[in-house]
């Protein structure tokens, strides 16, 4: 007999058939999953956040037990590496190596599936054809309750970046028209990493642009563009508030040198260093940016010409510790020019000019810094107008030949003396040496100087040996007198006209004369040398070679440049410095000659380190040639010794 309740119904539905009831439960499972993932992907701005997302959706929304994303990477070692996961710890997963590779390691699920680029569907994890490569995890894995899995490829780009892995619960889950919808999501995914990965791309275009519109690609600086912004703003904050601020342009002497001898490279790597160290001297609110190839501007928002001198000082302490590059110890010079606001201009076109104008003329005095004064203009236009004044000097007898004695230290008699020029110009005075001397070799007219200086010093060394004074006389050569083919002939013929003996006469060449031609300065100073002269090289130290290098010339001593000999009693460094060079210079056969001898300690201390010869204040500052004679007779009747 029939229970009614179980007669159908009238008009009632058809019970489903348990199969489809399944399918239509995991459809429904499948699309809102889907759904849920679509949203995630609107939402989300970072990668590892959509991937930790899209796992979380599958799991609490679509109700699977587990989700994964795995990137490979196509390198040599093709590993799996495990990114995002929900259901399942992936700190699990990390301690085993994953792969891809075509090897018993890599004949994995999610190995499978990066090689064949096919999702690997429905496999149940207990299957031995897709067994996991670790016993321990597979085993893990089942307790957890995971019956099936499927691995989906994200495609970028043409390439399986990685998978996704969706693990369930039923054995036999993920059917076919689920696997479609999932195999969306995962499309889906692979364009949502793509998208952020564009996006993230733009704006790192974007920033590369500014950095190259407003930054410095060598030093990783403030550039012009910016320091005129930024300068532009502090000025106008300035007006405003009624306060001063100061900006600092630095140059960097003997670049062009550096980058002739040395590289590019290392010039790159010089303007590196000194771009570090500077940014290590200043405060949080100044403005540090690289302004020129050998040039840096230091912008001082707060500040009048008290602070912005003491900076200024600061940094040249600093900066005058030697640096090394190339393998080689450099002292790079530095010259520092200073403009104020309101005081000397009251925009930042001008405030930067005149801060230029202010380093070129610290730059004069090789070093240092220098305040703009108001008529540096003009000044300017004066020595444009010494430039053309410069011949006539030459031509009318303006230039004064003087000279300066050298003591030899062990016995303490006079050895020689240093020619020099002196310029008394008819309406400015006393020119200053080093300033007409570069001029001469920015107008071109050094040779005419140097002539001069020829028959000047041959003249005066001629009238010394007629009244008894045998004093070798140095005379010193530019490096564009050290390029001049002409040079040697000339000497020759001087020789030949005042007939006087070779051991006479004496050159001496900087170091940076040196080195701009290495070559042609080493044929030149071969060429000299045959004519039977003495050969030294002037301020040593201050330039690029090296003692090593110095041995192959045909050089016969080296002076100490005075920076290092003035400083040597109070400045271990400097000591050093001269010590070794003096060392050096023996070991290699050369006379050491020390600038700069302006105290009786520094005399005492060069004694104990057994240099050769002396030149400095203490002994005699530059007189006029023609009082030497005299000076010698005084010297000689006071017992020879410094005081």
């Amino acid at each position: 007999m029939t229970d009614p309740a179980d007669e159908p119904v009238a008009g009632a539905p058809a019970p489903m058939p348990e199969q489809h009831e399944r399918e239509l439960v995991r459809l429904n499972r499948a699309l809102r999953t889907l759904s849920a993932g679509n949203r995630a992907l609107l939402r989300m701005a970072d990668e590892q956040a959509l991937l930790h997302e899209m796992c979380r959706v599958i799991v609490d929304t679509g109700g699977y037990a587990a989700a994964s994303v795995a990137y490979a990477e196509h390198d040599e070692t093709q590993r799996l590496r495990w990114m995002a996961g929900a259901g399942i710890d992936i700190a699990l997963l990390e301690p085993h190596l994953y792969t891809w590779a075509d090897t018993p390691e890599g004949r994995n699920l999610v190995g499978d599936c990066v090689r064949s680029d096919q999702a690997i569907v429905g496999k149940h994890i207990d299957d031995p054809q897709y067994a996991l490569p670790f016993a321990d995890m597979r085993a893990m894995l089942l307790q957890q309750g995971f019956a099936s899995f499927t691995a989906f490829p994200l495609h970028i780009e043409g390439q399986v970046v990685g998978v996704l892995g969706i693990a369930a619960a039923e054995a036999d889950a993920f059917d076919e028209a689920e696997v479609k919808l999932l195999g969306e999501l995962a499309d889906d995914l692979a364009y949502g990493v793509a998208n952020l990965r564009t996006h993230i791309q733009k704006l790192e275009a974007q920033a590369t642009i500014a950095r190259l519109a407003y930054f410095d690609a060598l030093t990783g600086l403030p550039n012009r563009t910016q320091l005129v912004e930024v300068l532009e703003a502090a000025i106008a904050s300035a007006k405003r508030q009624r306060h001063s601020l100061a900006l600092l342009q630095l140059e960097v002497g003997h670049f062009r040198e550096i980058n002739k001898v040395l590289g590019y490279r290392a010039g790159d790597e010089l303007l590196q260093l000194l771009g570090r160290r500077l940014s290590a001297e200043i405060q949080a609110d100044e403005i540090l940016a690289r302004v020129g190839e050998a040039e840096f501007a230091l912008l001082l928002p707060n500040g009048g010409a008290d602070y912005a001198e003491q900076v200024a000082q600061r940094l040249l302490a600093m900066l005058r510790e030697p640096v090394e590059v190339a393998k080689l110890t450099l002292d790079p010079r530095v010259a520092i020019g200073i403009a104020l606001f309101p005081g000397h201009a009251d925009d930042a076109e001008s405030l930067l000019r005149r801060a230029n104008v202010a380093m070129h003329q610290a730059n004069l005095a090789s070093g240092g810094y220098a305040i703009y004064a108001g008529g540096q203009e003009q000044e300017h236009m004066r020595r444009l107008a010494l430039m053309g004044d410069l011949h006539r000097a030459v031509r009318e007898h303006e230039l004064r030949l003087f000279c300066q004695p050298k003591v030899d230290i062990a016995s303490r008699r006079v050895c020689g003396a240093e020619a020099l020029v002196r310029w008394q110009h008819p309406q400015h005075g006393s020119v200053r040496t080093a300033e007409f001397i570069q001029l001469a070799e920015e107008a071109g007219t050094i040779t005419p100087l140097t002539n001069w200086m020829l028959e000047a010093a041959f003249s005066q060394i001629y009238a010394w040996h007629e009244a008894g004074l045998d004093w070798p006389l140095a005379i010193n050569l530019s490096g564009h007198d050290l390029y001049d083919p002409r040079l040697t002939e000339r000497i020759r013929g001087l020789f030949a006209t005042w007939g006087i003996a070779p051991e006479l006469i004496q050159f001496e060449l900087t170091e940076s004369a040196l080195m701009a031609n290495p070559a042609a300065g080493l044929e030149t100073l071969i060429h000299l040398k045959q004519l039977g002269v003495k050969l030294f090289i002037d301020d040593y130290g201050t330039g690029y070679s090296s003692l090593s290098y110095l041995q192959k010339l045909p050089v016969d001593g080296v002076k100490i440049d005075q920076s290092f000999v003035m400083p040597m009693v109070v400045n271990g460094n400097s000591a050093t410095i001269v010590s070794s060079t003096i060392e050096l210079g023996h070991n290699l056969g050369l006379t050491v000659v020390a600038e700069g001898v302006e105290s009786a300690a520094i005399w005492h201390r060069l004694v104990a380190l057994k240099c050769d010869v002396a030149q400095g204040y203490l002994i005699s500052m530059p007189m006029p040639a023609a009082q030497c004679q005299a000076w010698n007779s005084t010297w000689s009747q006071n017992g020879l010794a410094p005081a």
